[in-house]
């Protein structure tokens, strides 16, 4: 890649460069669907991974998810097959820079976006919104893989909001898109995946102009963001380490699918979880299956106040009206209302902290997509799963435009863009 420079002075809105995209070459690979992944996160372990493991040899996972017995061991297996697979041609560099116009499409979903090296800014220039908080300790694990890898394997995604028209960086996406893609494959979950390259200077400079008056909120990939701004840091000078990859989409013209990313609390019972809450919420068997008692979910949260399903024990139960007083008491006054009525807020400060005393760290919290998958886990385990409702996305744009973050994994933006189809190096020139 032709390293880009620092264009232009601070917080003058979005600046996304070409560079040049490495990719599989299809004939080295049984296929391109094979070889992806969901992001690094969504991931479900160890299903999840040794599906994707056995899908094919050279499964991006085995970049994004290496496994050895220590991390410096999993860092250094990850840059040695990824130089490995370079060397044998299984990967390829296209031969000019570029952005990239990637389409997702599936479940009666139709999304486009815009692929390309971010320059990062920090937050205080209000150019990238962040709206949650992160953990240590995950962006210290992404910042040595991709230290030592020397490149970006996984697009964020991230949203921004156009004026609706048809002109700039939208009428350079629909044209495009009337041509032929570089590749085209559909994966495991349905969605069918294309993206086309765009190296016309005339192109590059629309949507340069147009991206310039943007700024952007981070819908998935926070801690990757948060590594980006790390590495960045450690360099002593001007370099590829000043952007990262992102998909920037236009939610104007393509809105984003909004989730909940659901806790599964690993060392406490479900019968512990509901003798102490008992006075502090109150709690209603629901008659199953999951769907039930999602709609149960989506019933009261409807309504003032918070709301949860716990399940794992074969059985749902639903959390609501929790007891205005302890909220009062115990949820932190310094911030808008808008986050201190949040589930995730409550969950946090109020049921994980003080009720049922859970600490915060991996081996007793962890976070799931999929409703069923964290059902399954907590009743294979005897443990918790916590299901949440999902945040509104102009809630979350709300609360990012006044500096304020939600606690961690509040949300799951998507869909969400395979992992495989492009990657970033930072040594291509």
């Amino acid at each position: 890649m032709s390293t880009p420079g620092r264009a232009g002075k601070a917080g003058q809105g979005l600046q996304l460069a070409p560079f040049r995209g490495l990719r599989y070459v299809p004939e080295r690979v049984g296929s391109l669907a094979a070889v992806t992944s969901p992001p690094y996160d969504v991931v479900v372990r160890p299903d999840g991974l040794r599906h994707l493991e056995t899908a094919d040899p050279h499964n991006i996972v085995r970049l994004i998810l290496p496994q050895a017995a220590s991390a410096a061991d999993r860092h250094r297996l990850a840059a040695e097959t990824l130089r490995r697979w370079q060397d044998e041609q299984v990967l390829a560099p296209d031969p000019e820079p570029a952005l990239y116009v990637y389409e997702q499409r599936g479940g009666g979903i139709l999304q486009r976006g815009l692929i390309g090296a971010l320059r990062l800014s920090p937050r205080e220039e209000g150019v990238v919104l962040p709206h949650e908080d992160v953990m240590p300790h995950i962006v210290e694990d992404r910042a040595a893989l991709m230290r030592g890898m020397g490149a970006n394997l996984e697009p964020l995604l991230f949203s921004y909001r156009g004026n609706g028209s048809t002109t700039g960086a939208a009428a350079v996406i629909d044209r495009v898109t009337a041509t032929p893609p570089l590749l085209s494959t559909t994966t495991d979950d349905g969605y069918a995946h294309r993206l086309w390259s765009i190296t016309d200077p005339d192109d590059l400079e629309q949507i340069g102009k147009d991206l310039s008056q943007q700024h952007a909120l981070i819908a998935d990939g926070h801690h990757r963001w948060a590594t980006y701004l790390r590495l960045r840091a450690e360099q002593p000078a001007p370099g590829p380490w000043d952007f990262g990859l992102v998909l920037l989409v236009d939610t104007a013209r393509y809105p984003l699918r909004v989730r909940a990313i659901h806790r599964l609390l690993h060392r406490l019972p479900v019968a512990e979880a509901l003798a102490a809450v008992e006075g502090v919420f109150r709690v209603r068997t629901v008659d199953g299956p999951l769907p039930a008692a999602l709609d149960a979910l989506a019933e009261a949260s409807e309504r003032p106040g918070n709301s949860f399903v716990l399940a794992g024990d074969g059985r749902f139960h639903l959390l609501d009206r929790p007891d205005p007083a302890l909220l009062a008491r115990l949820v932190p006054a310094d911030r808008p209302e808008a986050w201190r009525t949040l589930d995730a807020t409550v969950l946090h400060s109020v049921l994980l902290e003080h009720v049922w005393r859970v600490p915060d760290d991996p081996e007793h919290i962890g976070y799931i997509h999929e409703t069923a998958a964290a059902v399954k886990q907590a009743e294979r385990h005897g443990g918790t799963a916590v299901l949440m409702h999902p945040v509104m996305e102009d809630v979350v744009r709300e609360l990012a435009e006044q500096g304020v973050t939600m606690p961690r994994k509040s949300t799951s933006f998507g869909p969400k863009p395979a992992t495989g189809l492009v990657l970033r190096s930072l040594a291509l020139n």
